[in-house]
């Protein structure tokens, strides 16, 4: 605890100052600005240095699965059979404080290879394999702040609180063992922000004396911010690199947010808005000519399908998404991907071992064809407003958030895996359409009328599907009262999870 402190004291005002510059950036945004990339680093763009080399144990990720960090989960995705595992903290877990500290002890255990759960209904037990993925860690983002942990009268920040914890009790154990800490930073929107991490990184390896770029960390360009600064994020972190990775459900939110206020950047149904899109295209492709000029790994997306295990036919139809999905990423030059379940770990491996073959990553494809300009990254989406895709918000975001006010923050819903990012669109977007006054492909104008009515159906299926005793039991009251006031309200709240963290 005392080194979470020294962190907090450290670094938590930088953190709040940066956050003010969010903030600022969104007012600016709001007022009719659009991003562009940074006059004031173009040395850095053009500049011709590469990222520090990673440990051998990175060379090859192309396949890494991704889940929360209770117990069961932490051993199946090690077992799992992909490169690497990121335990995560953030999109996946609910941040309850038995959440949180139960995953510290299970990732602990793991680190130490103790880790061990007997399923209690089943009397199954599961224990590690002789070899398991790499671990990777994802701590909450720097909006994010850990209520039960109060320093100098202000709530700790959560980023400092999950890396902190993991970091003291668990680093000089994997040195020891021949591995090192490693990480995924998410949500951030500037190398500003980057540049903290850096320091964050240094001044703990120094606390701990494990030398100097021990930590390696991959970012997720997740923000449409970030996109711009791609160059100067990994420069900030060459040292600790280990690359970026395409974050495209968080990125297809923080379009829509960051650009709230603009008119003619309404965008159509979730569904539409695949990694086809010109703007995501453009997003992914750039994202690994710039990794791969700095010699940096650049990481392929989430496939969000799961097993069907109930209609061939539907399963079938998903496993063909995610094999095109991730045949799109090995041959554009990705050099692994993600999934979400230990189901799909084949396929997508499957996807990539058809592209690279014996080569243990595409650091080699350079990929100089590629020229993206601004308007290629602010290029609006197309596609359909519905109906069906208003009512699939509203369930979406309404299920989700009662989960996650229940302590569960990976959800499978209508066979894909949902977390915070996906419900965090379903809400945007609804407040967009809302706000902007669009019109659906049938003629009806979205209104609070329409939005009502909708969600009062959905929530009568929901009881109907459940039962109305079961219905009771569950958090829909407090879940449909939240998630209509952030639809409904004026101002856009920018995180879901910071509004019903007080309710958790």
């Amino acid at each position: 605890m005392a080194f979470v402190v020294d962190l907090e004291r450290r670094f938590g005002s930088r953190r709040r100052e940066l956050l003010a510059l969010r903030q600022e950036r969104q007012r600016r945004l709001d007022a009719g600005d659009t991003p562009d990339f940074l006059p004031g680093t173009a040395g850095i763009r053009s500049g011709e240095w590469q990222v520090a080399p990673v440990p051998t144990e990175l060379l090859d990720r192309r396949i890494e699965i991704t889940g929360p960090t209770d117990r069961k989960m932490v051993i199946n995705a090690l077992n799992s059979g992909a490169s690497v595992f990121m335990a995560d903290f953030e999109d996946s877990l609910a941040p309850t404080w038995q959440n949180v500290l139960d995953g510290q002890q299970n990732l602990f255990d793991a680190v130490r290879r103790t880790i061990g759960f007997t399923d209690a209904a089943t009397g199954k037990q599961y224990a590690l394999s002789t070899t398991p993925a790499v671990l990777f860690v994802r701590p909450r983002g720097w909006h994010l702040e850990e209520k039960n942990l109060e320093i100098d009268g202000r709530r700790a920040s959560a980023s400092l609180f999950d890396f902190g914890l993991f970091f003291f009790h668990n680093s000089k154990e994997q040195v020891a063992r021949g591995t090192a800490p490693y990480f995924y930073l998410p949500k951030m929107e500037s190398h500003l922000e980057a540049r903290l991490w850096n320091d964050v990184f240094r001044y703990a390896q120094e606390r701990l004396g494990l030398a100097q770029g021990t930590i390696k960390a991959t970012v997720l360009i997740e923000t449409i911010l970030a996109a711009f600064e791609m160059d100067e994020i990994l420069y900030e972190l060459r040292q600790h690199s280990a690359g970026l990775n395409c974050g495209r459900w968080d990125y297809i939110f923080s379009f829509i947010k960051k650009f709230r206020a603009h008119q003619g950047r309404v965008i159509p149904d979730r569904a539409s808005v695949t990694m086809t899109q010109h703007f995501l295209r453009s997003y992914s492709q750039l994202l690994i000519k710039t990794c791969h000029r700095r010699a940096a790994f650049a990481m392929g997306g989430m496939a969000a399908q799961i097993p069907i295990k109930s209609n061939a036919a539907k399963n079938e139809q998903a496993l063909a998404k995610v094999r095109a999905d991730k045949s799109r990423e090995a041959n554009d030059g990705h050099d692994g991907t993600w999934v979400a379940h230990p189901g799909l770990v084949a396929i997508a491996r499957e996807e990539f071992d058809r592209v690279l073959g014996t080569r243990k990553n595409q650091l080699d494809v350079l990929r100089l064809d590629v020229d993206v300009r601004a308007t290629d990254l602010l290029q609006v989406p197309e596609g359909k407003l519905t109906e069906a895709g208003l009512r699939q918000n509203l369930d979406v975001g309404i299920q989700y958030l009662e989960a996650w006010l229940s302590g569960n923050g990976c959800v499978p819903l209508h066979d894909l895996m949902e977390d915070a990012a996906t419900a965090e669109i379903s809400r945007v977007q609804l407040w967009q359409w809302l706000h902007h006054g669009a019109s659906l492909d049938n003629g009806r104008r979205v209104d609070a009328a329409l939005i009502r009515t909708t969600l009062a159906e959905v929530l009568a299926s929901l009881q109907s599907t459940l039962g109305p005793a079961t219905y009771e039991k569950r958090r829909f009251d407090l879940a449909s009262t939240l998630f209509l006031d952030m639809v409904l309200g004026k101002q856009l709240p920018d995180f879901l999870t910071t509004v019903a963290y007080e309710h958790i």
